[in-house]
């Protein structure tokens, strides 16, 4: 008799050369599959013509995509959702509990910024993709497929990247056979003790894992060390009289920094010494109309939270709604924020998107105060290619210059990259994430990362195997 048992088999429809466009296809027969994440691509990756359609178009048939799996609401994971649903996709959107509150923000925004400022189409989209999403609870299957060949399910389990990531369990049972196979896919996995998060915990077992690799190269700096760079170069621009610009994306992001700042605040104030009053009179400005929307959600999962957070919240602090925070709305309110921060020397954080300074608010910021060194910019993000961010940080350092919006602007003001702030795990944590499963995959698949991060991540992969006498395949797909 043949074998007739499942095996896995993938499409990579994008993060497979670079770190976005998440798109990925688990065939679990001729005919039958599902999506997990379906992001847009950004920076070089775009491609020629940069805004252009042809590289987000969804060019692969839909016939048999059972499902889309939404690991969380990051755009570069869910930004193709309405070309997706454009082509036909009709089938069921899973995610967890918080991103199923959070990915209509994100998806409407995506709609005013690339498609329409129509707002009844807008109110019609987002009515179709609310009777798509089916929120799921974390540590529960739920069955996808169940007849008389196969029998799949899926489950979430909490990732630590931002407030409702998930990483996906998906077990395939063939009746044939009566032979399982269980395939992970990481999606983003967060850093152990970000603000807010639980850490991620590694699978039981797999078969095969999906696994990002954005910093499968590099270490990242503990939290104790990051926080304190942190208020360093604050403290530096309360001296300078300046502001420190913070690029950061509205969601998970931006509210990790305005609780890490919460927390520098409130330890200030406790030891009552001259940095005391420094703070104090710190604004801290968060200018994004996006951003404060998530934040006020962030706030309504509360019961998502981790434990560090539930504990300030006993004693009476607000970690995301503190006395020096401000939040800047309307265009004509950050218009005069940009001019009023510009000409006095008033000291301030201004935390504003996007997070790479490919768009948004923060690019009037940058325009105005790029030239002066009494400001500084802080870096606490993956900066990709090809983007503003990314040549700040290059040539900033250097006396060097960027182009905004077709004008070149000269880089006097202060550069600094924070890596510890990253939401994603490092190569050490990555490595723990395989190597804590009992037992391990006999097959890892790395996507998410560029080229060296990938056979960095990939050549520690197979030492870690080399070591522990375990028999794993590293695979890089093409």
């Amino acid at each position: 008799m043949p074998d007739v048992r499942f095996t896995p088999r993938f499409t990579h429809h994008g993060a497979v050369d670079g770190v976005t466009g998440s798109c990925h296809q688990l065939h679990v027969d001729n005919n039958r599959s599902l999506l997990v994440d379906c992001g847009l691509f950004q920076g070089d990756e775009v491609g020629n013509g940069g805004g252009s359609l042809s590289r987000h178009r969804i060019e692969f048939p839909l016939e048999g995509v059972w499902a889309l799996v939404v690991t969380h609401v990051h755009i570069d994971h869910i930004g193709r959702l309405p070309y997706l649903l454009s082509a036909g996709f009709d089938g069921p959107i899973l995610c967890s509990q918080p991103s199923a509150r959070l990915l209509p923000l994100v998806i409407e925004d995506a709609l005013r910024v690339g498609f329409t400022h129509d707002r009844e189409l807008i109110e019609r989209f987002l009515e179709r993709v609310g009777k798509q999403i089916i929120p799921l609870a974390y540590r529960v299957w739920h069955v996808l497929i169940d007849d008389d060949r196969l029998r799949v399910k899926v489950r979430l389990q909490r990732a630590g990247h931002i407030l409702g990531s998930a990483y996906v369990e998906v077990d395939v049972f063939d009746k044939l056979s009566q032979l399982a196979q269980r395939v992970v896919f990481s999606g983003d996995l967060g850093a152990p003790y970000s603000p807010l998060l639980s850490a991620p915990e590694s699978p039981h077992s797999a078969d095969v894992v999906v696994l990002e690799s954005t910093y499968g190269n590099r270490r990242h700096e503990d939290r104790r060390h990051r926080r304190a760079r942190l208020q360093a170069a604050i403290e530096r621009a309360l001296a300078d009289g300046g502001t420190v610009l913070i690029p950061a994306f509205s969601i998970g992001r931006t509210q990790e920094l305005l609780y890490e700042l919460e927390g520098i605040i409130h330890r200030a104030r406790a030891r009552g010494d001259d940095s005391a009053a420094h703070w104090d009179r710190l604004e801290i400005i968060v200018d994004s109309p996006l951003a404060s929307r998530f934040t006020r959600v962030y706030r309504e999962l509360e019961p998502f939270w981790d434990e560090e957070a539930h504990r300030r919240v006993r004693v009476g602090r607000h970690p995301l709604d503190f006395d020096s925070l401000y939040t800047v709305n309307s265009h004509q309110e950050h218009e005069r924020t940009v001019a009023y921060l510009t000409e006095s020397l008033r000291p301030a954080v201004v935390i504003a998107a996007s997070g790479m300074a490919a768009g948004g608010r923060i690019v009037n910021y940058l325009k105005a105060m790029l030239g002066e060194p009494r400001h500084n910019v802080l870096f606490v993000g993956y900066q990709a290619a090809g983007t503003p961010g990314r040549a700040i940080q290059q040539y900033g350092p250097k006396g060097g210059w960027v182009e905004l919006d077709g004008q070149r602007y000269t880089i006097r003001a202060g550069v600094e990259s924070l890596s510890g702030y990253s939401a994603h795990a490092d190569q050490r944590d990555l490595l723990h994430f395989i190597g804590r499963m009992r037992p391990w995959p006999r097959e890892v698949r790395l996507v998410h990362g560029d080229g060296e991060a990938k056979q960095a991540l990939q050549k520690a992969l197979l030492a870690m195997a080399v070591e522990h006498g375990r028999d794993l395949d590293v695979v890089v797909p093409e």
